[in-house]
């Protein structure tokens, strides 16, 4: 059976870990999702979420449990949100770790502290959706150059032309919080690229 891993680090763990169950059911397939800790539990998934939090503290455990490590051996597909994408970014405007999932640069906390958090219909994957927005991080620059064959990165989404949402290949980055809302359209959607569902 294929599974879902959604990495217990810190952050909204439990919430991703629900709606990742909710949308396997609505799409009624054979999968399982459940937390994981270490490299040796990311091994044996077919994709991992990387959900908000702090993303220093998530990183430095990834790195210390060598978890990149697992994810990049296995070509396992990641579905970042928010602190998530700041992890998956190639470099961010702070010194830490970080992992070139996707070729990008991330600015981090770019709407503002937790007081300027918001929430905002954002036009994704051709329809409207709920934005959740908590320090939310932004893309300043997508490096396409020289990727060797390796398919550029899609936008998905942008907010006052800030880029928002990501994807390349059945990578995927969010600055926002779908896993707030009762919407499972996009982790829907992650579990179709990561799958290779066709409906």
């Amino acid at each position: 059976m294929n599974k879902i891993g959604i990495l217990n680090l810190q952050g909204a763990v439990s919430e991703h870990l629900a709606m990742t169950k909710k949308a396997i059911n609505k799409m009624d397939i054979s999968c399982q999702a459940d937390v994981v800790r270490y490299n040796d539990e990311v091994d044996k998934c077919d994709g991992i979420i990387i959900s908000g939090g702090e993303s220093t503290v998530i990183g430095k455990l990834i790195r210390e449990r060598r978890i990149d490590e697992s994810l990049k051996e296995n070509e396992i597909p990641v579905f970042g949100t928010c602190a998530g994408m700041v992890l998956m970014s190639k470099k961010t405007d702070h010194d830490q770790d970080v992992f070139n999932m996707i070729p990008m640069e991330v600015e981090r906390n770019s709407f503002g502290s937790q007081k300027n958090s918001f929430e905002k219909e954002i036009e994704i994957l051709g329809s409207s959706f709920h934005g959740i927005f908590i320090r939310a991080p932004v893309v300043k620059k997508i490096c396409n150059e020289n990727l060797n064959g390796v398919d550029n990165v899609e936008i998905l989404s942008k907010i006052d032309n800030k880029i928002i949402a990501v994807k390349q290949n059945k990578n995927i980055a969010l600055s926002f919080h779908p896993e707030l809302t009762e919407d499972t359209r996009l982790h829907e959607y992650y579990l179709k690229e990561v799958l290779d569902i066709k409906f």
